[in-house]
């Protein structure tokens, strides 16, 4: 049996619930399991060392992952952020299928790049939107986030403008990348004050646990369309699943292996 593992600060099963429903939808030999770390290189020597085959990398370690891998693919070069890793016989290489599923996402969605945007975070997974969006044709983003140096830095490498906190401002598109909504102590947080969640025509939440964060249930309440961290996970997993296993599922099995990880 082939092993394939996730390894986050805030562990959840809705990866390793999609991974597996693939794995016996295709009758594949392979079993997948989360794990969180405090010691990230024991963690990714343990990857190698055992020869597990697939390891999907989250917040907080999507950067500093990078200098633990043998082989950077142009994925996540590209950004210098990793959410994916393969393990060739001992033989690390990095990926960043975040950034693909974000394009995608945007793309299916049909979402006008005129629109303004503002994105609250300056971690790996804002490396891979602001880097879509810049990508997709958007020119009218803020990047916001409290640390200045991260912020500014992430914010110029692409052409956008920076700002420390949200403040009076208001946007087209609202895209909540830091971990305000996700299940632990900031479970009850909405990462968007409510004046631009009333101003906004699309939010857009990368956290996927839960993917009704209190920032999506408050835009649903207004009517306002959503992009939820459940697809993101369910696009960028349909890819990380073909690395791992040479296999791509059909769109059908996709779906269904994103409605399966998301029950309860």
């Amino acid at each position: 049996m082939t092993l394939c593992i996730s390894l986050a600060a805030r562990p959840s099963n809705i990866r390793t619930r999609f991974h597996n429903y693939l794995y016996e939808e295709l009758g594949l030999n392979y079993v997948y399991k989360a794990f969180s770390t405090t010691d990230l290189a024991a963690a990714i020597a343990g990857v190698r060392g055992l020869g597990i085959r697939g390891c999907a990398i989250s917040m907080p370690f999507k950067e500093d992952v990078i200098a633990l891998v043998d082989h950077l693919d142009p994925s996540a070069r590209a950004i210098d952020s990793v959410n994916t890793i393969v393990n060739d016989d001992g033989v690390l290489t990095a990926y960043n299928t975040d950034y693909l599923a974000v394009t995608r996402l945007l793309r299916e969605h049909a979402v006008p790049s005129t629109h303004s945007v503002l994105v609250r975070g300056s971690g790996g997974m804002a490396k891979a939107v602001v880097a879509a969006l810049r990508d997709s044709g958007f020119h009218s983003v803020v990047l916001v986030a409290r640390n200045e140096r991260t912020g500014r830095a992430l914010a110029g490498l692409y052409g956008f403008d920076w700002q420390a906190e949200v403040g009076e401002s208001t946007a087209d598109l609202l895209v909540n990348v830091t971990p305000l909504g996700m299940e632990g102590d900031d479970a009850d947080v909405v990462a968007f004050p409510q004046h631009a969640i009333e101003a906004a025509r699309l939010v857009f939440d990368v956290v996927a646990s839960p993917s009704e964060t209190p920032l999506v249930l408050a835009a649903r309440h207004r009517g306002t369309p959503v992009i939820t961290g459940a697809e993101v996970v369910a696009l960028q997993a349909e890819e990380q699943f073909v690395l791992y296993t040479g296999h791509r599922p059909t769109p059908e099995q996709v779906r269904a292996a994103g409605e399966f990880s998301r029950r309860q």
